[in-house]
């Protein structure tokens, strides 16, 4: 289309429990399958735009989904323009608050607002932000972890050419925790870079005993050792520790970073796109990474993440999680650990007769 001017028709929200190949145990609960929100916003252009959203708990994917219907129902009969319809929700949910499910919703929304744009332009979403799809590194996420049950997995993570892993600890005591970065270390090798991440389950005095015990292994990162909100904590844990901390899958929206490169919290940052604030959140992030010389990777949204990083000037990682590739025509797959975005758009196109059978 030569006239990319799109104006919104109808949104549609669907819950459904998709499976994962991996289970992810954290040290603070299991999620064994994906609760996702999939969201198809057509246009009265005949475009339509597609983006998925994740609820992290079943519980909380019924209140999404019609959350998300709810504000898309309001956006009938508006511009599909980004900017400005996140001013307008901003001002709309500001008593409220839009972090959480209303955080969630419009985060999700604005990703289909930027897929429809692409789509009607037939680029894919990095091309249309002016970049260039291209592979990008990414690493291999893992939950917490046992030699009887991942050895192998991991050992085939890093012969697919995975030049990155991440483990989850924080589960058991320190002990457990030596023990199993002594052990994925050795599966890995030295060449391969190892994160891991606590998952908010420790306070400071216990992470700083933690990470000193694990250093000797060559942490690329610790992630959210104490809880996301203690910026503070974060600060101090930083200040002694001998790995490079990161966070940010928490940041509710842009502010949220701000306040954390503010508090020198981390030294790496990793928005999470259904936080963030969808593309316009991740785009405003990026500058602010930029501007502080923060290294930014992402957190999950494979497809979305691919395009993104390519137009991020701090890009570091991509996390690799697939959580909707079993319902999509194609999954987006890597190559020598690496990942490229498709198009046009994000690069969404939903199997329906595979949604039918998860739909909730």
């Amino acid at each position: 289309m030569s006239d990319l001017a799109l104006t919104i028709q109808s949104v549609t929200a669907r819950a459904i429990i998709a499976p994962m190949q991996r289970p992810v145990r954290t040290a603070v609960g299991t999620i064994p399958s994906a609760p996702l929100v999939l969201i198809d916003l057509l246009t009265r252009q005949g475009i339509t735009g597609r983006a998925y959203v994740f609820a992290y708990s079943k519980a909380a994917l019924a209140p999404l989904a019609q959350l998300v219907q709810a504000i898309g129902d309001e956006l009938e009969g508006k511009a599909v323009a980004p900017t400005d319809r996140m001013r307008e929700l901003d001002r709309h949910f500001r008593l409220l608050g839009w972090q959480g499910l209303v955080g969630m919703a419009i985060a999700g929304l604005d990703m289909a607002f930027w897929d429809a744009l692409s789509r009607a332009a037939d680029a894919p979403l990095a091309r249309f932000l002016g970049g260039e799809p291209r592979g990008l590194p990414a690493y291999d996420s893992y939950g917490v972890v046992e030699r009887s049950v991942d050895e192998a997995a991991l050992a085939q993570s890093v012969a697919s050419g995975f030049r990155g892993i991440k483990i989850k600890l924080g589960d058991g005591d320190l002990a457990q925790d030596r023990a199993t970065v002594k052990w994925v270390r050795e599966v890995i090798g030295p060449t391969v870079k190892l994160m891991v991440d606590y998952n908010q389950s420790l306070d400071p005095v216990e992470a700083h005993h933690r990470i000193a015990a694990i250093a000797e292994h060559d942490i690329a990162w610790v992630e959210e050792p104490v809880h996301a909100k203690d910026l503070a904590g974060h600060a101090q844990v930083r200040a002694t520790s001998p790995i490079p901390i990161q966070m940010g899958e928490n940041w509710w929206f842009p502010r949220d970073m701000a306040s954390a490169i503010a508090a020198g919290a981390c030294d790496l940052a990793m928005p999470d796109l259904g936080k963030i604030g969808g593309v316009t959140g991740w785009l405003q992030a990026a500058a602010l990474a930029s501007a502080a010389s923060l290294p930014m990777s992402s957190h999950i949204f494979n497809e979305a993440s691919a395009h993104l990083l390519v137009v991020t000037p701090t890009a570091h990682w991509l996390e690799y999680l697939d959580i909707a590739g079993t319902v999509l025509k194609e999954k987006l797959r890597p190559m020598d650990g690496k990942l490229t975005g498709r198009g046009p758009g994000i690069g969404l196109d939903w199997d329906e007769a595979v949604v039918a059978k998860y739909k909730c």
